[in-house]
């Protein structure tokens, strides 16, 4: 049997400098959500442990005007360890469930870039002029790494199990979970608009 969640790391966003961009999307041409319609929500958090879990689902449950749950309170960590793809669906229909948005790290790439160095140099009168060498002073390249951490979000439909909306966000060295959640929920939240997938 299938089995529901595979446990990613996701809590190891840690680093220094966030800044989120959403690089891909795809949305079911024939499918679309209404923020007035009847709609109750799973929140999942696919991560490493159960407090970043919540911190997660927590934060994506307070942008759904109350139409979103965390799952944390529907299944428990052994649940979401074990549960088939049968077990689940009877928690969603005990639940009255109509969609599930699922959020996991795809992916950590490591990047090396060069930071070039800087010469500097004062221009005032005459007398610094005659003495520009001595004023002069710079400053070393080097390489630095990066961390890019891909994050998919997805949405479902219950009933048909089908998959509506997915997309792809790019977090450059995210450094607190909470920031770089919220900033994940608002490309989220924005490119969904643009594809014409949520509509107010």
């Amino acid at each position: 049997m299938k089995k529901f969640l595979v446990i990613l790391g996701f809590s190891s966003l840690i680093a220094c400098g966030p800044s989120t961009e959403m690089v891909k999307s795809w949305r079911d041409p024939a499918s679309t959500v209404s923020a007035s319609g009847n709609q109750k929500v799973l929140v999942v958090g696919l991560v490493k442990d159960e407090s970043s879990r919540r911190i997660v689902e927590d934060n994506l449950v307070k942008r759904l005007n109350g139409k979103g749950v965390a799952s944390y309170t529907v299944l428990t960590n052994e649940m979401v360890k074990t549960a088939s793809e049968t077990e689940l669906e009877k928690q969603l229909s005990k639940g009255g469930f109509t969609h599930m948005l699922v959020v996991r790290l795809a992916d950590i790439e490591k990047e090396t870039s060069y930071v070039t160095g800087t010469t500097t140099g004062y221009y005032g009168g005459y007398g610094r002029y005659y003495g520009y060498g001595a004023s002069m002073y710079s400053t070393p390249g080097y390489y630095q790494e990066d961390k890019n951490y891909f994050v998919e979000t997805a949405v479902y439909s219950i009933v048909p199990n089908k998959l509506l909306w997915t997309g792809t966000t790019k977090t450059v060295n995210p450094s607190k979970m909470d920031k770089t959640i919220t900033e994940i929920s608002d490309a989220v939240s924005d490119q969904m608009k643009k594809d014409g997938f949520y509509i107010k």
